[in-house]
């Protein structure tokens, strides 16, 4: 019998077992178990695994479709014990990926035995294991007849989850299922907005035979993962319902290990009795007992004997991956034809195709598959005639084991961990864990996986305490475990801390040095922990340790220590700080040390000193100590600070002061230099060497002695000759002897005098200056411009000063100086008054530049100059017209008005002007012509209609011609129309026709006036003015009268003087007689506001133009008005409001979703009011990054995310 294996993909094989030429003997299914702890019979005792026989009947044929495809096989249950050892309990611990059965606790999975337990209690119910991360309800096994429907559900919880997860379905082992919907197979997907559940749905419909098998559930998002497998049983319909399907049978198991005897399990079972059944089960490894009993509850008679087939085909065959099994069956009547099916699918041979091999050896017919893979695991059938015999192959893959442990590691940090297994397989998939927990193998994670052949490493760089940990690595076959421990290395001091005495104030630096060197460590000072500042730098550099402090201070002596982290071992050293004797003279803010003072004042010194123990103190003046028992001049110490006391100063008591300081760390001097100071003398009188116009500029001597200070500057004062008053003119000091008084008045005598200032005070006044009288020149003269420029001379414009003073302007200088030359030339011998000035007598083409002063009592102002040199040479300026801009339309005039134009011009020398009118000379009887350097006038005092025209002006300059055209229109009255007579005659009505007039007073005729005047009267009454045709009906005529019609025509001017009268009379004829119309009682039309259409519920999509309609019915007109959110909408952009004929009507441009809303349309008027509304829904918003990008308040985020949620619900329940 060939060796009973088991699928890839988990479901158990199924083989032939070799029979004698009886009658068919039922099919077989071979089961894995283990020995039995004690032996039975001689047979047993050398094997490790039998086979179990159980009769059931072959399959009937079935064909198949593509989505047959789906019956791939269930995975198998763990295997059996290596070393024959009974087993009390069996269960494997596997990945969720590689069996998801028994390691997400199906009911057959993990049994225990009891003392006799009854056949009723085998099929319940095991415990199920704990929820899963994800998954919070799991598909359900459950069983179905063939052709019926079936649907599992999974359902995961999304409050954690940013999107949505992903979930995979599959039969057996490896088959997705998502490549296999069809007719037959559904997947589908919801999601509920409010629970926030994801429901995943399977849909089977017309189940098929081949459909049952194990299925399994994943779902996985970012690093979470969960699975669940479960269970379909398709059972046959009532007349078939004794075949079985084989595959159920087989539940998953392993290969065994070694062959061992065969031990017929099958009779064993059908022979003992119920309460023995649990007991057998675990003596021979059996882990399917419940299919096993049921099939056993299923077993029949044996089948009759058949024509076509002498020995049918096993129910089930298996081979290993890779190798070759052979079909037989026997023939009762070898003349049949033989077919031979796979999945339903005839197989043909090939003739270069080595693949199926037939072969017939008498009665006996073969078929042969060489290297049996994967997709050779399927139902083989063999047909003769009207008779089928069914098996199934099975292709068995045998499980990945560990051939080389992994070995434990005992290292420390910072080192390399590499943990080796070796497995039986090259490429084959494995997993590693740290304790119990898949180790992650990210770009960016520490632990790197490397594989080469059948060896596996997982290798961490750079080891960290936190690595210590049981690794495993996890096969199919087998699981390997290590320990890893990571330990701090030694601690190893190669330089300790010294204990050091420091100056006060002076750098200090504690260094060390440990191995391992990428140790860190906190400092403390006495006990203290030390954190870094702007003071404090605490340094690490691999092995060596540093903390430097700036300028240390007496705070930090103390107990400094340094401890590793991670270590209790630690280094210590201890930290002197002394402090010399020091005078602090700095706290006197003197600058060189020099004291001052008033004579007369007391003196008091107080000196800040340092030092640790307190200094002895002496003060010394020469060589003379003074003590503190004297009476005006004594010397004091305390503990901080000494003190010099003079009671009342005196000039002799200038001079230096020394200070002597001493203790047992050293000594200090300094000295203070103390002055005795008074007021100063009077400054000499003052002088003023120059006056200006509201100014002076004076100097005077420093005063001969400076009362002992030096002179911090001098406050000035003046006054007016005649005045006793002096008026202070600098609130701040004067440092120099030199000062300029200002805001005099020009022409008033005035006298200054002088203070001198020390830090004493002020001095007394020195003697008043001799009287002077303030006079100024003016300004320079501005905008100094070329006005013309000929070949011997130039013309200079400029404009006054902008300031003249008190003496006024006498007249203005003008001097000129050649280019390249230094000497200015006077060009008038006297002053000119005026401010034009032409310069005369110059080279031609020579260069010059040219200045102007302006000249008072006082002097010249400073000058103004040209900034560039100006050749003396004519220039020519090519001719330019300047025609104004009313002048460049046609110019209109009516008859006897003044023509007065004035057209200017551009050009040097001065142009040639000439006129013409219509190509010719103009007549200076009738129009006067004026010319200038710069325009020309034309000039008609009493404007005719010939005068109308068009007018060309030309000016010349040399070879240089510019002209214009000037269009003048006279226009006048025009005449009366020609030829009105009366066309028709009707009713009351009459139509009259006239041709325009002959002369239209040289402008457009612009309409007529139609008049009416009754025979009897002639009194005429205008009944049209401003008419533009020519014809018209008079309507409205009195009965009975005979009327005459007269029209004026119009233009631009007026009325014509005369009109063109109608030569016959129209006679209005009565027709009839005269009606009269009955009296109506006017109708009440007034009503308060209905509306007759209401506002509908809209749906607008965002950023498109929505509008909202309603109609309705009021007298008298009513105020409409339109609401959202019972908001009135006044004068928004967005808004467009219309009524016509009683529509109201409001336009919402691009509305948004916070367009969305109630609106409401309000009608009133005297009578009542009344109102519609409607709801308006904005689809296709915005999501919450756009409008946190748009700058949205939140709370109006919140608002619009809140609202969308309802319609979302609303629009989900219609559906």
């Amino acid at each position: 019998m060939p060796e009973p294996t088991k699928k890839e993909d988990g479901q158990p094989e199924e083989n032939v077992a070799p029979g004698t030429g009886e009658a068919l003997p039922p099919a077989e299914i071979s089961l894995e178990v283990s020995p039995p702890a004690p032996p039975m019979n001689d047979a047993m005792k050398a094997a490790d695994t039998v086979p179990i026989v159980m009769v059931v009947p072959p399959p009937p044929p079935t064909l198949k479709d593509k989505d047959d495809d789906i019956t791939a096989s269930t995975p198998s249950p763990p295997p059996p014990s290596e070393d024959g050892s009974t087993h009390k309990k069996l269960s494997v611990d596997l990945p969720n990926d590689s069996v998801p059965e028994s390691a997400m606790g199906r009911k057959d999975s993990v049994w225990s035995l009891g003392d006799g337990q009854p056949p009723e209690d085998i099929d319940k119910q095991v415990e199920n294991p704990p929820l899963s991360t994800l998954l919070i309800e799991k598909p359900q096994s459950g069983s179905i007849s063939v052709g019926g429907d079936i649907t599992f559900i999974a359902k995961v919880e999304a409050k954690d989850l940013l999107r949505k997860p992903t979930i995979k379905w599959f039969k057996g082992k490896w088959m997705d299922l998502a490549s296999k919907t069809g007719k037959h197979l559904q997947l589908k997907e919801s999601f509920d907005r409010f629970t926030k559940i994801h429901t995943f749905e399977m849909h089977i419909i017309k189940a098929k035979e081949n459909y049952a098998g194990n299925y399994r559930c994943e779902v996985t998002y970012k690093d979470k993962f969960d699975s669940c497998s479960f269970d379909l049983e398709v059972k046959d319909v009532p007349e078939v319902s004794q075949s079985i399907d084989i595959r159920s049978a087989f539940k998953r198991r392993e290969p065994k290990q070694e062959e061992v005897p065969e031990v017929d399990v099958w009779e064993i079972l059908k022979n003992a009795r119920p309460d023995e059944y649990e007991k057998i089960a675990f003596m021979y490894g059996i882990t399917d007992l419940r299919g096993l009993l049921r099939r056993l509850k299923k077993t029949k008679k044996e089948e009759k004997k058949s024509e076509a087939f002498a020995k049918k085909l096993e129910p089930a065959y298996q081979v290993d991956k890779g190798g070759k099994i052979r079909f037989v069956v026997d023939m009762a009547d070898p003349t049949l034809d033989l077919k031979w099916y796979k999945n339903g699918q005839e197989i043909r041979p090939t003739p270069n195709n080595r693949k199926y091999i037939f072969e017939h050896k008498g009665t006996q017919r073969m078929l042969v598959i060489n290297n049996c893979q994967m997709n050779d695991d399927a139902a083989y059938s063999v047909v003769a005639g009207d008779e089928k015999s069914s098996t199934e192959l099975f292709v068995k893959v045998l499980p990945v084991k560990i051939v080389k442990e992994l070995d434990p590691v005992n290292t420390t940090v910072n080192e390399r961990i590499e943990l080796e297994c070796e497995v039986s397989e090259e490429g084959a998939q494995v997993k590693w864990l740290k304790n119990g927990v898949e180790v992650p193998t990210g770009v960016r994670s520490r632990y790197r996986v490397k594989s080469e052949g059948t060896k596996h490493w997982l290798i961490i760089d750079d080891a960290m305490k936190e690595d210590t940990g049981t690794y495993s690595l996890m096969a199919t076959g087998g699981t390997s475990e290590a320990r890893v421990q990571v330990d701090l290395k030694p601690l190893k001091i190669l330089q300790d801390l010294q204990d050091v005495t420091i100056l006060l104030g002076q750098p200090l630096k504690l260094h060390c040095e440990i191995l391992p060197g990428n140790v860190p460590g906190r400092w403390y000072r006495n006990g203290q922990l030390i954190q870094s500042s702007d003071r404090i730098t605490i340094l690490h550099r691999a092995k060596n340790h540093r903390i430097e402090v700036e300028s240390c201070s007496l705070h930090d002596a103390g107990d400094y220590t340094f401890v590793p982290e991670g270590y209790s071992q630690s280094l210590c050293a201890k930290v002197h700080i002394i402090d010399p004797p020091k005078v602090h003279l700095e706290a006197l803010n003197a600058p060189d040390n020099t004291v001052t003072v008033v004579a007369g004042n007391k003196l008091r010194l107080e000196i800040p000193i340092s030092g640790e123990p307190a200094p002895r103190v002496v003060w010394m003046k020469g060589e003379r100590v003074i003590l503190d028992t004297g009476s005006r001049v004594r010397a004091e110490t305390f503990s901080d600070h000494t003190c010099l006391t003079i009671d009342v100063t005196e000039r002799e008591d200038t001079g230096n002061y020394k200070i002597v300081l001493q203790n047992e760390a050293g000594e200090d001097t300094a000295s203070v230099k103390v002055k005795v100071v008074d007021i100063p003398d009077a400054p000499g009188a003052p002088l003023v060497p120059t006056v200006g116009g509201d100014w002076c500029s004076m100097t005077w001597d420093p005063p001969y002695y400076d009362g002992g200070s030096p002179i911090l500057g001098y406050f000035i004062e003046r006054k007016k000759k005649q005045s006793s008053r002096w008026m202070r003119l600098n609130f701040d000091l004067c440092k120099e002897t030199i000062f300029e008084p200002k805001k005099m008045i020009e022409g008033v005598p005035y006298e200054v005098r002088v203070f001198a200032v020390n830090a004493i005070g002020v001095s007394k006044p020195s003697e008043p200056s001799k009287p002077f009288v303030p006079l100024a020149v003016t300004s320079e003269p501005t905008m100094l411009i070329v006005d013309d420029v000929t070949d011997s001379s130039v013309t200079m414009k400029w404009r006054p000063p902008d300031t003249i003073g008190a003496a006024g302007l006498d007249g203005y200088q003008v001097e000129y100086c050649l280019e390249g030359s230094d000497e200015w030339i006077l060009a008038n011998k006297e002053l000119t008054e005026k401010t034009k000035y032409t310069i005369t007598d110059l080279p031609r083409e020579a260069k010059i530049l040219v200045r102007v002063k302006a000249i008072n009592a006082a002097g010249a102002s400073p000058p103004r100059t040209t900034q560039h040199s100006i050749l003396v040479k004519e220039v020519i300026e090519p001719p330019k017209i300047r025609i104004p801009r009313h002048l460049k339309q046609t110019y209109m005039r009516k008859v006897g008005e003044v023509v007065n134009l004035v057209v200017p011009f551009l050009g040097k020398p001065r142009p040639k002007v000439n006129w013409l009118k219509d190509g010719q000379p103009i007549d200076p009887t009738q129009v006067s012509i004026r010319n200038s350097d710069c325009d020309s006038i034309i000039f008609i005092r009493k404007a005719e209609r010939k005068h109308s025209g068009k007018y060309e002006m030309t000016v010349q300059v040399e070879n240089h011609v510019d002209t214009a055209v000037l269009d003048i229109q006279i226009v006048d009255l025009p005449g009366p129309p020609q030829c009105v007579r009366i066309e028709e005659v009707w009713g009351e009505n009459v139509a009259l026709d006239w041709t325009p007039p002959k002369d239209n007073g040289n402008a457009p005729i612009t309409g007529y006036t139609i008049q009416k005047a009754d025979k009897k009267t002639m009194e005429w009454y205008t009944c049209v003015e401003h008419y533009h045709r020519t014809c018209i009906t008079i309507s409205d005529l009195v009965v009975g009268n005979e009327y005459f019609f007269r029209i004026f025509s119009e233009n631009m001017v007026g009325l014509s003087e005369s009109a063109t009268t109608t030569k016959d009379s129209a006679v209005i004829v009565k027709e009839g007689m005269n009606l009269k119309n009955p009296q109506y009682i006017d109708y009440d039309f007034t009503e308060p506001p209905k509306f007759t259409q209401p506002l509908v519920n809209t749906f607008a999509i965002a950023g498109y133009n929505a509008s909202l309609n309603c109609s309705v019915r009021a007298n008298p007109r009513p105020k409409v008005i339109w609401m959202k959110n019972k908001i009135m909408i006044l004068d928004d952009p967005r808004y467009r409001m219309f009524s016509n004929q009683g529509v109201c009507t409001l336009e919402i441009r691009k509305p948004s979703p916070f367009d969305g809303g109630v609106y409401t349309c309000k009608a009133i008027n005297d009578l009542g009011e009344a109102q519609v509304d409607c709801k308006l829904e904005v689809k296709g918003g915005f999501t919450f990054f756009e409008l946190m990008k748009r700058g949205v308040p939140l709370h109006l985020i919140d608002k619009y995310m809140s609202d969308a949620k309802p319609s979302e619900s609303e629009k989900k329940g219609s559906d």
